[in-house]
């Protein structure tokens, strides 16, 4: 990855895609996690604390079967099947876990069930030649497969299934006679006597990310499986290819989302909602009915009332607009809650920050904000009040009361006129001396 950042710890589509793996294996309710780790512990220690994982460590890179030794003390008295995943195969669901568990504990016992998938562009994936019951007749890795073996099609993602009881006694069975001279995972399946089965799934599943060519492969396709989604849901995607999803994005039935609408972490949106092009989302909620953009920035902690309305170039920051409020052109709103049916004028900010604290604003239902208004927090517009264009207001507004903060205005008749007329005569002689 060329990265001080561990690989697992990249994302896709918002979230660590080791966080990915953990966030589908908790529907499982798994009795323990191990994570086996070589270089950047402290970075993955970190990442997952709090998702109940105990960390193992691989001082030596000695292959995966290697790798997986490790776990070794961490499984220490637990009786159970374990699943064997990996930190860089971030997509594998829940539903395709499970079907490795199931596999396993049928009526034919293998002693190890192998994720398999089949593509056109295997590359460098080992092979699997098995029967039609899925019983694997052999399993070998590419560098040591003859031209024939390289020809099949079904290939091992390296994941698989199999029995606490079994696993470390096939581990020590294993050698590195090998091309690489390494412990090689897969080998646990070919070992005398070993009954081993295999899984099929799709490819996009066991998709693996070793460089950040694959980070952006696996990301578009998890970003057009989503727009799918979406739209099976009742979303409608006027141009779906321009869309991109967070992990967790959650939106409802008829909402319309145009051109270049990205979904930071962290946003819902409820039924018949519009967001226009080119607008940013992220930790926001928008509520039924609201209208968001073009060109607007939700960050987190907005929340958008019922048919509210944000609109271009507004950026609503750790703020409430009530049912019906708008803000349509021009805006920063940050610390603030705005009440039911205000109007927020082109041009008005929030002064929320004095270099040191933030502070908030309070504007009641149906204000008026005035276009060009800076509202120095803390400050409190009351219900119905209304703020003049331009001002700076820095004192409490009561409700139903008018707040004009601005200078006065001066006339001075013909000034302009002669204004012109002298700047125009000293451009001329600017123009003659030359």
């Amino acid at each position: 990855m060329k990265s001080t950042k561990h690989k697992v710890l990249h994302s896709v589509a918002g979230r660590p895609m080791l966080l990915h793996l953990l966030a589908s294996l908790s529907e499982l309710a798994p009795e323990r996690q191990v994570v086996v780790v070589g270089a950047g512990r402290e970075q993955v220690e970190a990442a997952v604390a709090g998702h109940n994982v105990a960390i193992a460590v691989q001082s030596e890179q000695l292959g995966t079967g290697h790798a997986v030794a490790q776990a070794h003390d961490a499984l220490a008295g637990f009786v159970g099947d374990v699943l064997i995943l990996y930190g860089d195969v971030p997509l594998i669901s829940s539903a395709t876990m499970r079907s490795l568990i199931e596999r396993l504990n049928r009526g034919d016992d293998p002693r190890a069930v192998v994720l398999g998938f089949r593509s056109d562009e295997g590359g460098a994936y080992g092979r699997i030649i098995a029967d039609g019951q899925g019983i694997i007749e052999k399993m070998v890795e590419y560098k040591d497969a003859t031209e024939a073996e390289r020809a099949v099609t079904l290939f091992n993602s390296g994941l698989m299934a199999t029995r606490s009881t079994d696993l470390f006694v096939l581990l020590d069975q294993i050698g590195n006679a090998n091309a690489a001279g390494e412990y090689y995972l897969p080998d646990i399946i070919m070992l005398p006597g070993q009954k081993s089965a295999v899984v099929e799934t799709d490819s996009f599943e066991v998709a693996g990310v070793n460089s950040r060519i694959e980070l952006a492969q696996v990301e578009a396709a998890w970003q057009a499986q989503r727009r799918v989604e979406a739209m099976r849901e009742g979303v409608t995607l006027v141009a779906p290819e321009t869309v991109f999803f967070a992990h967790d994005t959650v939106l409802g039935r008829d909402v319309l989302v145009e051109p270049h609408v990205v979904f930071g972490p962290g946003v819902v949106v409820e039924d018949d909602v519009v967001i226009h092009g080119f607008s940013h989302l992220e930790g926001a909620t928008v509520r039924s009915g609201a209208e968001i953009g073009p060109y607007a920035r939700l960050r987190p902690g907005a929340d958008i009332g019922v048919k509210a309305k944000v609109g271009n170039f507004v950026e609503v920051k750790k703020a409430t607009l009530g049912e019906g409020a708008k803000a349509n052109h021009l805006s920063y709103i940050g610390d603030a809650n705005v009440g039911a049916g205000a109007n927020i004028g082109a041009g008005t900010i929030t002064c929320n920050y004095d270099g040191f604290l933030k502070y908030r604003t309070e504007i009641g239902a149906g204000a008026f904000i005035g276009s060009n208004s800076a509202l120095v927090a803390p400050v409190s517009i009351g219900e119905g009040a209304i703020v003049g264009a331009g001002s700076v207001v820095t004192r409490d507004v009561a409700a139903g009361d008018l707040a004009v903060a601005r200078g006065k205005q001066e006339m001075r008749s013909g000034w302009a006129t002669k204004f012109r007329e002298k700047m125009a005569a000293l451009k001329a002689a600017k123009k003659a001396a030359k």
